[in-house]
């Protein structure tokens, strides 16, 4: 049998260990990511590992060997789910690798915002604290997480880590129910959490319901000086509605992991903004080393077990 993985470079920098992943089958094949196209040629393998690259329809269906396709993510929208189905092969996705990096990612970008970070971080680059007249700088507002709300949009492993997480900050924690849903205990209507936290995290998947699930409206629900964390998937937030609530003061700051295009090749409303309260990273929030290692492991263990008769993960079949 021969394994594939599509965009092997999404994931290893050759500072993992892939012994076990190759150990799996008895020939494998890595491809670099490229445009994220899997090429015009059918896919001449029995299992094929994806990242990022887009899984469709034609690649499915002109696979002729295609058993298994395995998600290098947690996430599912760069597979055709109902294709696979309907070619009865079963798809697995990862879960809770990268939960303590999402996490800590999360909260990196809150304080960045929260201490005004990059603004301090640049005065001192710029010489304006060697030119202070007292010993500390107040230049640029300094706000601590205890006792500030947090909103929770997705409650699953990563919303209720980032929510325990939160709670150890001493922060009151709303958690969204879905909307259309009955709010079950434990739950808040999505806009009551809108127009209570001081600070809104996004944590769930990218799908036609969630598909610009924040938009003007939305912004417009949040407090004036609110923080928007983003690192679940850019198509959430609809990019030039946050722009406009950001250049018009209509909430406090941004923080993104993602966007809509990643990389944003052709360019980014957003990336051209220059506001201090806009903070953006390249999709590195799931990124640690560790986290990326037991990726690559349970991606092993993903295939071991469908070898063995027992598939795990599966998301589609």
């Amino acid at each position: 049998m021969r394994g594939l993985f599509l965009d092997i470079d999404t994931v290893d920098r050759g500072d993992l260990d892939l012994a076990g992943l190759r150990a799996t089958l008895p020939e494998w094949t890595f491809r670099q990511g490229g445009a994220g196209k899997t090429g015009e040629q059918p896919l001449q393998a029995d299992i094929i590992v994806s990242n990022k690259v887009a899984v469709d329809a034609d690649t499915i269906n002109g696979a002729a060997n295609l058993k298994l396709i395995c998600i290098a993510a947690t996430g599912t929208n760069n597979v055709d789910l109902a294709a696979a189905a309907k070619r009865g092969v079963p798809v697995c996705n990862v879960r809770s690798y990268a939960t303590a990096s999402v996490v800590e990612h999360v909260f990196s970008l809150m304080l960045c915002l929260a201490r005004s970070l990059p603004q301090y971080i640049r005065a001192v680059e710029h010489n304006e604290w060697q030119k202070s007249n007292t010993f500390c700088m107040l230049d640029y507002p300094v706000m601590e997480l205890a006792g500030r709300t947090l909103g929770i949009i997705g409650c699953g492993e990563l919303g209720s880590a980032v929510a325990a997480m939160g709670q150890a900050f001493d922060m009151q924690v709303l958690m969204a129910e879905r909307r259309g849903r009955t709010v079950r205990h434990g739950r808040t209507p999505l806009d009551e959490v809108l127009a209570h936290a001081d600070i809104i995290s996004i944590h769930c998947p990218l799908n036609t319901d969630t598909q610009n699930l924040i938009g003007a409206a939305e912004l417009h629900r949040m407090k004036r000086d609110a923080f928007l964390i983003n690192t679940a998937r850019g198509g959430i937030v609809n990019e030039s509605d946050l722009a406009n609530a950001l250049l018009s003061g209509e909430i406090g700051g941004a923080a993104l992991d993602v966007l809509a295009e990643e990389p944003p090749h052709t360019g980014n409303l957003l990336l051209s903004l220059d506001l201090p309260n806009l903070i953006i990273t390249p999709h590195i929030a799931w990124a640690s080393c560790n986290s990326r290692q037991r990726l690559v492991d349970e991606i092993a263990a993903n295939i071991q077990a469908f070898l063995a008769g027992e598939p795990r993960n599966i998301v589609a079949t």
